[in-house]
């Protein structure tokens, strides 16, 4: 396969529909719903002009871009739908007025949901849940809507590799041939010191140093129970339950710890006092309002660890054909992105969806609505969603153009021409990419872990090291993706995606430098 002449030109051309995006969703403050078309229209005349791409390439790229902007859009919108069935029983509104009696301020707030029990659900299901479920949450803790969206994407991404039943990793393992037994060591140490970074993060953009210096302690012991529970369970093998048995742990050890600071609090002033007087909570309305998140738990678990093969039987997965362009750049025939339509990780909050509304038909709201509508609550997810399903459709397409261009190549073959011994602090950034551009870890493994492996056997660098570099970068990268943004906006009111891409840019490079010194310094160690 041929792409054109590596020249100034042509890399500014393909990077010009990044930069085309960047600058109008950050300088300009578009959203995602008008820069998203206008990327992808870039995309398409700069593949057409600078690329050979022709009609069939476009219409195959569309067609699996499609597919693939279904997968994340199914999420998102049952995400919508879980989000309005909750707050319409005011079951958010108990919650934020409940667990500031478990974290009473807002840096154990934010550690607790943004970056713990975020985790966890990111183990358990992935593609946006967490963002999608959390954000709210800390909205109705009092956070403003940006922060509120960052802290949630900051949070668990961490979690990404080994997240989603550690379908990242295995797109690693599938798109490199390395045996997992060889990856695991170097992905869970690599992703240890994201674990921490992510977690100082979220505290800093809660309250900059005051929140750091007040919950220190919280971030060491969460962060080593969490960190340490990923990377034994990886060693042993048990890489589908690696990150979501560390957030299940971190969700535990976080809440003990939270109880018992608050309980001791109380007590040093005042004895004999019940538990559930000594935090102040009431937790008959604080149950009710967290049995639809106890039930996505519980299902999410079922679904995919228990009920996965009977729920996969229905599959959305059409055959594309092979394409070139007339550099000789193709791409091979194949599916798409497989859509489980009955085990997708959407269905299983539709499941969820349509659980806890019989919940709060049965118990009543908590807000003491007389009435709970379920057209309302449709009403509200179909006016929501318009947005967030314009700027993901056309983000996707402009990545997967892109992709069947060979732009997407030429851009990483730039980053790693040339750079020698130094190319361990660049690979994480390429990993970043990937997954900037398709909002996925697990695409940017497939993407990219091959061109990565080769650099670093030409290198003579260590391949499981400079492959850990990129799945860690990845996983960060996907939280500063425009697409995971728009997921993340999605659910809050007042989101401003332009913004908070800005902010988690931000923060996303920073983790992404911090392994990439990392990666660099085991290098030059090994």
């Amino acid at each position: 396969m041929n792409l054109p002449a590596v020249n100034l030109i042509n890399v500014l051309a393909a990077a010009a529909p990044i930069l085309l995006v960047l600058y109008l969703m950050i300088g300009r403050n578009w959203g995602g719903s008008k820069a998203g078309p206008a990327g992808w229209l870039a995309a398409i005349l700069l593949a057409v002009v600078f690329y050979g791409a022709n009609l069939d390439l476009l219409a195959v790229a569309t067609g699996r871009s499609i597919l693939l902007a279904l997968f994340v859009l199914y999420i998102i919108w049952m995400a919508l739908l879980l989000y309005h069935v909750v707050n319409d029983a005011g079951a958010i509104d108990v919650i934020g007025q409940q667990l500031p009696q478990l974290a009473g301020d807002r840096a154990s707030q934010a550690l607790l949901l943004g970056w713990v029990f975020g985790s966890f659900l990111q183990g358990a299901s992935g593609f946006g849940v967490p963002a999608a479920v959390v954000a709210p949450l800390l909205v109705g803790l009092g956070f403003a809507a940006n922060a509120a969206v960052v802290v949630a994407l900051l949070g668990h991404a961490w979690a990404v590799t080994f997240g989603s039943l550690g379908s990242s990793f295995f797109s690693l393992i599938a798109a490199t041939g390395q045996p997992g037994e060889v990856l695991e060591g170097p992905a869970a140490l690599a992703l240890a010191l994201a674990c921490f970074a992510c977690g100082f993060g979220v505290l800093w953009a809660t309250g900059r140093w005051a929140a750091v210096k007040q919950r220190w302690p919280q971030l060491i012991l969460v962060g080593s129970v969490m960190a340490t529970t990923q990377v034994v369970l990886a060693l042993a093998g048990l890489w589908s339950l690696a990150a979501f048995g560390a957030g299940l742990i971190g969700l535990i050890i976080i809440i003990l710890d939270l109880r018992y600071q608050v309980t001791e609090f109380v007590s040093s002033r005042q004895e004999n006092v019940p538990a559930s007087q000594a935090t102040g909570l009431q937790f008959r309305p604080l149950f009710k309002a967290i049995v639809p998140y106890g039930l996505l738990t519980l299902i999410i678990v079922l679904g995919q660890l228990v009920f996965a093969r009977p729920l996969n039987v229905l599959m959305l997965n059409p055959d594309f054909p092979a394409v070139e362009t007339s550099y000789g750049w193709s791409t091979a025939a194949g599916p798409g992105r497989s859509i489980s339509v009955l085990g997708h990780a959407g269905a299983l909050l539709l499941y969820v969806s349509l659980l806890s509304y019989a919940w709060f038909r049965w118990q009543g709201t908590l807000n003491g609505r007389t009435v709970y509508s379920g057209r309302s609550v449709a009403a509200k997810t179909i006016r929501g969603s318009v947005k967030s399903t314009i700027g993901i459709t056309s983000l996707v397409a402009l990545a997967v153009t892109m992709q069947h261009a060979g732009m997407t190549q030429i851009l990483a073959e730039v980053l790693s021409a040339g750079t020698g011994p130094v190319f361990p602090l660049l690979s994480p950034f390429i990993g970043a990419l990937g997954a900037f551009m398709t909002g996925s870890n697990t695409n940017s493994n497939v993407v990219f872990g091959q061109l990565q492996q080769e650099t670093a056997l030409a290198l003579q660098l260590s391949v499981p090291l400079i492959l850990a570099g990129q799945t860690a970068g990845g996983a960060i990268g996907s939280l500063f993706a425009p697409a995971k943004v728009l997921v993340g906006c999605s659910t809050v009111k007042g989101a401003e995606d332009g913004q908070v891409l800005k902010a988690a840019t931000l923060y996303g490079l920073a983790i992404v430098a911090l392994i990439g010194l990392a990666v660099w310094i085991a290098a030059l160690a090994g």
